[in-house]
């Protein structure tokens, strides 16, 4: 089957290396890894540590962008990182793993929206303008309370990306700004790691509201597989609570609006993080906490088993682990 990851920070990991290793960490620790996956897409976001911000934010930006060119430019017999579907299509076509930029929340732009088709030159495809707080465009859903929707810079923001073909991500937005984006979208959306609220009460899953507005644009809702977004006991979540929002997902939305994003955090943040300071946790979220079988990419074809196993036919989990997010970016890369 083909597999579609939407969102893995391994680009953290990777540039937080000397630059002359970053092809060869990335062959060496991550690669095999995505092959033990079956990963035939994987979206790699640039997300900017709270140690850069904001002084940083655009340096670092730039620096997460050229570590994904120097990866594929030193691993050319096997990824490509690809600016449109033709792109994509070839890549697979030879076998390769197809690479999409993305940005997460967009710090290092802030509200210079004219940046944006700076990156989009710089070969970013999709992209989110919040987090877990305010930015400049837009609150993230940690700051669901205030109410708000995007600010003026947000809304041309959300222009700029459509006018570009640079696909809009909900997750980390607020619940009004979900609401002013289905508002004023006139393309496709997506969700590149967001969950069911319905299963999971958190201010980062989304409402089945917000399923089928996302779906109803011709989008695509990606589950994360962080354990702590899944069952409120983080430390006993399991491949069956990852089915369930898959499964729920699918029959709010519609089988041809799910996908996989799964946001493994764990060997990253172990890869990240000092001794000193283990066990600290994001806005009350255990990062460390993960899903037995699914620490890193390499357990993906869990999913699809676990699926065929509950019922699913074939076809629906084609769809499921990365027909539905091919779909999306061969309308809107194209």
């Amino acid at each position: 089957m083909m597999v579609a990851d939407t969102h893995n920070d391994l680009l953290m990991a990777v540039s937080a290396r000397a630059p002359r290793l970053w092809a060869e960490f990335f062959r060496a620790q991550w690669l095999p890894q995505l092959r033990q996956g079956g990963v035939n897409l994987q979206v790699l976001p640039v997300f900017i540590s709270s140690q850069y911000r904001p002084e940083g934010s655009l340096r670092q930006t730039l620096r997460m962008i050229e570590c994904a060119h120097v990866i594929a430019e030193g691993n050319a017999d096997a990824v490509a990182l690809c600016l449109d579907a033709a792109q994509i299509d070839a890549a697979l076509a030879e076998g390769k793993i197809a690479l999409v930029l993305a940005m997460e929340s967009m710090p290092g732009i802030d509200a210079s929206v004219e940046l944006i088709p700076t990156m989009h030159r710089l070969g970013v495809r999709v992209a989110s303008i919040a987090h877990w707080g305010r930015t400049p465009l837009a609150d993230g859903s940690g700051e669901d309370a205030t109410g708000s929707g995007l600010t003026s810079h947000g809304v041309e923001a959300l222009r700029e990306m459509e006018r570009l073909g640079i696909l809009f991500d909900v997750s980390h937005l607020g619940a009004s700004g979900v609401a002013h984006v289905l508002e004023l979208a006139t393309r496709p959306l997506i969700a590149t790691h967001s969950s069911a609220r319905a299963l999971r009460d958190h201010h980062r899953n989304l409402t089945d509201e917000q399923i089928r507005g996302v779906a109803g644009t011709g989008g695509v809702i990606c589950v994360n597989f962080l354990a702590a977004f899944l069952t409120e006991n983080a430390r006993e979540a399991t491949l069956d609570h990852v089915l369930d929002h898959i499964e729920h997902i699918a029959d709010v939305a519609g089988i041809d609006h799910v996908g996989l994003g799964p946001d493994f955090m764990d060997e990253v943040m172990r890869d990240l993080t000092p001794p000193c300071c283990e066990g600290v946790s994001t806005s009350g979220i255990d990062n460390r906490a993960v899903v037995p079988g699914l620490e890193g990419p390499g357990g993906l074809p869990l999913v699809a088993e676990g699926l065929l196993a509950r019922g699913l036919p074939e076809a629906d989990v084609r769809k499921i682990v990365g027909g539905n997010v091919h779909r999306l970016f061969g309308k809107a890369l194209a």
